[in-house]
C-alpha cells in the first residue's frame, strides 16, 4: 500500500501531464474561418510579423517549425501566426506536433471550413495550396509571401531589418 505522500506525488504528476496537454491543445486558439485573415492582419497594424501556414502531413513544414522555434528563442518579441490547414478534428495531434517545438508564444490557429479552397483564396488570390506557405509582413504592411522550405539566416535578416524600420 502506497503512503498518503507517494499517492499525492502520483496525483499531482498526473495533473501536471494533463495540464501540459490541456495547455497545448489551448495554444490552438481559433478556427480560422471567412474573415479571419483580415483580423489577423489589422491586429497587428504597424508591427512586423510572420504567418506560417502548414500541415501535419507537411515534412518541410516541420523542419520551418524547428527553425521557428529556434527564432523564437532568439527573439521572443516574434510576432509568429502558425496556421494548419488541417481540420478541426485533428486538433489534438496538431496540439502534439506544436508541443515538440518551443513555440509558445505563437497565436495557432486550424482552417475550420469545408471549402478550404475559399480560405486559401482569402489568404493569398495567388497561392494554390502549396506547404509550407509564409508571409513576412513589415511595420508599413509590405508582405513578401515564400512558398516551400524557409532558410534561417534569410529570416533573421528579415527580423533585424524589420525591427529597425519599426
Amino acid at each position: 500500500m502506497k503512503s498518503g505522500s507517494t499517492i499525492a506525488q502520483c496525483l499531482l504528476g498526473l495533473l501536471l501531464c494533463l495540464s501540459s496537454v490541456c495547455s497545448s491543445a489551448a495554444q490552438i486558439t481559433k478556427h480560422f474561418v471567412r474573415g479571419s485573415y483580415p483580423e489577423i492582419i489589422s491586429a497587428r497594424a504597424g508591427k512586423p510579423f510572420i504567418v506560417s501556414l502548414w500541415s501535419l502531413d507537411c515534412t518541410y513544414c516541420l523542419d520551418d517549425m524547428v527553425l521557428f522555434g529556434k527564432l523564437s528563442k532568439k527573439y521572443p518579441d516574434l510576432d509568429l501566426i502558425l496556421i494548419s490547414t488541417d481540420t478541426p478534428e485533428q486538433i489534438k495531434e496538431i496540439a502534439r506536433t506544436l508541443q515538440k517545438y518551443p513555440l509558445k508564444k505563437a497565436e495557432s490557429w486550424v482552417f475550420a471550413d469545408n471549402f478550404a479552397e475559399r480560405l486559401r483564396y482569402e489568404v493569398d488570390t495567388q497561392w494554390y495550396g502549396e506547404l509550407p506557405r509564409t508571409y513576412f509582413y513589415d511595420a508599413r504592411g509590405h508582405v513578401l509571401g515564400i512558398s516551400g522550405k524557409l532558410d534561417y539566416a534569410k529570416i533573421e535578416q528579415w527580423i533585424r531589418v524589420s525591427k529597425n524600420n519599426e
